[in-house]
């Protein structure tokens, strides 16, 4: 009971609610996520390159919108105005694609819905670190973490769901667009009515304050960090692991949403835990699970290791993604705090974009097993730099 009281401790009203928006948004766009490809290929005849080009175009137009969503909210000195336009991007989005008649509407929505991504992320993490304590921004961030993918888990799951009540022979995608349109407007009612514009925010009219240069701390760790991100390809590698050792589309579903609800389960309280121990340390933890992962991914000969596999790598996940935001609120101020998860966050998206090229090029020309061991290498690396870095320097957070 005692840790059960400790992990809600200090979780805000904003912070709470905050991660009930993500929850509902999740369930929606996840909902689409494995419907879109199949919508765009079997009903408007599109090829696989179009599809590649609008996921392409998608995440690039994320990662951009994430950094001049920060500097538009720092320089401004708002969050909840950013965050809530981009929830509401993202929402529109949703019923758009059920009036598609041809791939370019799909395009065009999905460029939507990854703008209003990229304007709210970089706002919302602010106003997360705005929200709360910093001795309690491990605990916060692993929070939202928690409640984001435990969406994430619960949308394809609903859209599997819809689909076999509609009959799997011949779904009505446009219907289960309209569907997933319910939990993102909830969501975006919950911000609206629930969530308040952090206290740090600068009242209406008054000066913008001088722009507060991004420490050498702070790209320091992102370039270190930079070096595991080099290696840590889309999870797509994964999904087509799992099906070139037989498993069905239901069974990659099942195995997916495994990780999932284990990176859920575990999120907040690996973010409580880095609240104590240590930031780096704790994502070392994090780091050293995703090399045995992704070694065990480059080694797997039989259907079984995959399922353990997956859900192991839901620990992965609880003990790096939340927990790295919380040390980019340690490295940046509250004048330039949205700026820098936004450079922080776009840097992935488009290092997520390259490791992903390479992992194509090495699983074609040198193995299957090559982009697993050198997305390990990266991480043990990455883990290793980051720990020298912080014992020389001293930091503490």
């Amino acid at each position: 009971m005692g840790f059960i009281k400790d992990m809600r401790a200090g979780l805000t009203r904003n912070v709470t609610f905050l991660g009930v928006v993500s929850g509902l948004t999740d369930i929606s766009s996840e909902m689409l996520y494995p419907i879109i490809p199949i919508f765009l290929t079997s009903v408007l005849g599109a090829p696989m390159q179009v599809v590649g080009l609008i996921e392409g175009v998608a995440e690039a137009t994320a990662s951009f919108v994430k950094i001049l969503g920060g500097r538009l909210s720092d320089r401004a000195g708002k969050r909840k105005p950013f965050v809530v336009a981009g929830y509401s991007l993202s929402a529109i989005s949703k019923p758009l694609l059920a009036l598609a008649a041809t791939w370019h509407f799909v395009l065009f929505s999905r460029f939507i819905d990854r703008v209003g991504k990229g304007l709210r992320t970089s706002a919302r993490d602010a106003l997360i670190a705005g929200s709360i304590d910093k001795e309690h921004w491990g605990k916060a961030f692993g929070f939202h973490r928690a409640m984001d993918t435990l969406g994430a888990a619960l949308g394809p799951l609903t859209a599997l769901a819809l689909i076999h009540f509609m009959g799997a022979e011949k779904p009505d995608y446009r219907f289960i667009f309209m569907a997933a349109f319910v939990p993102a407007l909830l969501g975006v009612g919950v911000l609206v009515y629930f969530v308040k514009e952090a206290a740090a925010a600068r009242p209406a009219g008054s000066p913008a304050p001088a722009a507060e240069p991004m420490t050498a701390d702070f790209k320091t760790f992102v370039v270190l960090y930079a070096i595991f991100a080099l290696g840590n390809s889309s999870d797509v590698f994964l999904i087509m692991k799992a099906k070139s050792m037989g498993f069905t589309l239901t069974h990659v579903i099942l195995a997916y949403t495994g990780y999932n609800l284990v990176y859920a389960a575990l999120a907040s309280p690996a973010g409580w835990l880095s609240d104590r121990l240590g930031k780096i340390k704790t994502m070392r933890f994090g780091f050293l699970v995703f090399a045995a992962v992704y070694l065990g991914f480059a080694l797997a000969d039989k259907p079984w290791m995959i399922w353990g596999l997956f859900a192991l790598y839901g620990f992965y996940g609880a003990f790096n993604e939340g927990i790295a935001k919380a040390v980019i609120a340690h490295l940046s101020g509250s004048t330039n705090r949205a700026s820098a998860m936004g450079y922080f966050q776009g840097t992935l998206g488009f290092l997520t974009f390259a490791s992903s090229a390479l992992a194509g090029f090495l699983w074609d020309q040198v193995s299957p097993a090559a982009p697993f061991v050198v997305g390990a290498a990266g991480a043990l690396l990455s883990g290793a730099a980051l720990t020298v870095w912080t014992s020389r320097k001293k930091l503490q957070f």
